[in-house]
C-alpha cells in the first residue's frame, strides 16, 4: 500500500507564507477532504504538492512511499504516482484528446519503449465505457468550447487513463450545475478503490454527497484545525465556519 506524508508543510507565494504547517498522512482507498473558507491555503496545498512552480516550499517534507518529491519537477511527481485536478483546466486548441492522452501514456514508458496503438485505443476505450463517456469526446480538441462539466470529465478520464496513486482534486465542484456534478463523482467513485488514494478539496458539503468521504479536515489561516469523519461537513454547512474561528480564539486565551 502506498503512502503520501505531508510533514509540517509550509508554502510562500512570493515572500508571503500561505500554509504554515501542515501534517497529513493518505493512503491508498482512502478519501480525505479537505474544507475551509476562501483563502486559507486549500488550492496552494495542492499546487505545491504537484509542483506547480509559483508555490514555494520553505520548510517541510512531502514524501510518496518514503521518497521525497520534492526536488522532483512536476512531471516526474506525475510519473510516480500523483495526478493534479485542475480547479481552472487549460484549453489546448489543436490537440485531441486522444492524442493528448497518448503522449501522456507514452512519457511513462521507459526510453526506448513503443507504445502499442491497438492496446492504447482498447484500453481508453474501455475506459470511457467504464466512466460513461461518448467516444466521439476523444476527437475534440482538449478542453477548447467545453462547458465546466465538460472539462471536469475530460479530467476523470486522464485519472482513470494514467491510474495514479494519489489524486488531488483541487475545487472540482467548481463551476458545476448539479447534473454535471453527479457525473464527475460518478466518475470518482468508479475508480475509487484500493489502488487509488485522494485528497479532495472543496468549499461545499455538496460535493461530499456524492463523493463521500473517510475523513473530512478543517483548513484555516493555513493550517489543518480540526478533522473527523464525513458528519465534521454535515456540522460545517449547518453551521458555516464561524464556529470553528470561535472556537481557536476561545483555545488561544
Amino acid at each position: 500500500m502506498s503512502l503520501l506524508e505531508i510533514k509540517d508543510l509550509h508554502i510562500s507565494i512570493g515572500d508571503k507564507p500561505i500554509v504554515k504547517g501542515v501534517t497529513l498522512t493518505i493512503k491508498q482507498g482512502e478519501v480525505h477532504a479537505i474544507m475551509g473558507p476562501n483563502g486559507t491555503g486549500k488550492s496552494t496545498l495542492a499546487k505545491a504538492i504537484a509542483g506547480h512552480p509559483d508555490y514555494i516550499i520553505t520548510d517541510g517534507e512531502v514524501l510518496l512511499d518514503s521518497r521525497s518529491v520534492l526536488a522532483m519537477q512536476a512531471d516526474e511527481r506525475a510519473r510516480a504516482g500523483m495526478f493534479l485536478a485542475f480547479q481552472y483546466p487549460s484549453e489546448i486548441p489543436g490537440v485531441s484528446i486522444a492524442n493528448f492522452l497518448r503522449a501522456a501514456v507514452q512519457s511513462r514508458m521507459t526510453e526506448g519503449e513503443e507504445l502499442d496503438a491497438a492496446g492504447y485505443y482498447k484500453r481508453l476505450y474501455a475506459k470511457m465505457d467504464m466512466l460513461k463517456i461518448d467516444r466521439k469526446f476523444t476527437a475534440r480538441s482538449v478542453n477548447e468550447g467545453f462547458s465546466g462539466g465538460e472539462k471536469k470529465r475530460c479530467e476523470i478520464l486522464q485519472m482513470a487513463i494514467l491510474e495514479p496513486k494519489f489524486a488531488l482534486m483541487d475545487e472540482t465542484d467548481s463551476g458545476l450545475d448539479i447534473d454535471a456534478l453527479r457525473i464527475v463523482a460518478d466518475g470518482v467513485n468508479t475508480m475509487r478503490g484500493p489502488g487509488l488514494g485522494v485528497l479532495l478539496i472543496t468549499h461545499y458539503q455538496r460535493l461530499l454527497d456524492y463523493i463521500v468521504p473517510d475523513y473530512v479536515h478543517v483548513m484555516w489561516d493555513g493550517r489543518l484545525v480540526k478533522s473527523g469523519d464525513k458528519s465534521l461537513a454535515l456540522e460545517l454547512e449547518a453551521k458555516g465556519y464561524d464556529w470553528v474561528k470561535k472556537e481557536l480564539a476561545a483555545a488561544t486565551v
